[in-house]
């Protein structure tokens, strides 16, 4: 069967007797020609299957890596299963979560044997305020940078045109802000102002003497080197690593498959 070799990392192809058990969950990460990226996609999806015994949990990507995620469905559907969830791991709701995955899976539902998808909301805000596991896995790894105390924050992101997906961030940034107490700003790696040294040099013009760089990524890679390397040119004190596998990431992605559909199910 052509399932058995994409075992994932993080729990094996149980076959047609999984379709008694709790529905397989496939992670979507964006991908990136940046190994590390990988690595942290399998540890996160190696931490959500840990933190819910008894569930296959499986990593797929978008680009760059294998494999993608209409494979892992096909596959899954004739290894038996009837139904799967999907959870990107997207900290936005732009143009990845609005085409990219629902084309992957309307394909994987065209080709293969039956198979419901149920595509969850991502991991970052679409309306509101942010899940309160996002906010405690950002303070987690700002305080693992150990930078005592700060009196200004930047929350450094990949970046989007999406205007939207933009003011998303800013929700993230305000709340982080509330939480510790100082004034937090936006910054991006790409697509739109301010770059994260920009940012941090304006807090400092403004008179904070400690700004740390919050990462608001999910893996390591281009983007947060760049971000790291111009913060810390600017005079940041710390910059904070990617959430990768936090626990607190690893619950949210199981609080995204039990909440409530937000796309309908395909199959």
């Amino acid at each position: 069967m052509r399932a058995a070799r994409l075992t994932s990392p993080a729990t094996t192809l149980t076959g047609p007797g999984a379709a008694g058990g709790a529905d397989p969950v496939v992670l979507v990460a964006h991908g990136s020609r940046d190994p590390r990226a990988a690595d942290a996609t399998r540890a996160l999806a190696r931490a959500v299957s840990a933190a819910r015994p008894g569930t296959s949990v499986w990593a797929s990507w978008l680009d760059h890596t294998e494999p993608g995620p209409t494979e892992v469905l096909r596959d899954l559907a004739r290894a038996g299963h009837r139904r799967a969830v999907l959870v990107p791991l997207l900290l936005t709701a732009a143009y990845h979560h609005r085409v990219d995955i629902p084309a992957a899976v309307a394909a994987a539902v065209r080709t293969g044997p039956p198979l419901a998808v149920r595509v969850t909301d991502v991991l970052g805000p679409s309306d509101g305020t942010p899940d309160p596991r996002l906010l405690a896995g950002l303070c987690r790894r700002l305080g693992e940078t150990s930078p005592g105390r700060f009196d200004a924050l930047v929350l450094a992101a990949a970046g989007t045109r999406d205007a939207r997906a933009r003011r998303s961030v800013g929700r993230v940034a305000d709340a982080l802000g509330v939480e510790f107490g100082v004034p937090c700003r936006v910054a991006y790696a790409s697509a739109a102002p301010p770059a994260a040294g920009v940012a941090v040099s304006r807090l400092r013009a403004a008179g904070a003497h400690r700004v740390a760089v919050s990462a608001y990524f999910l893996a390591p890679g281009l983007f947060h080197d760049a971000v790291a390397e111009a913060a810390r040119a600017a005079g940041a004190v710390a910059v904070a690593a990617p959430l990768t596998d936090a626990p607190e990431l690893a619950e949210l992605v199981l609080r995204r498959v039990d909440d409530r559909p937000v796309l309908a199910s395909t199959g």
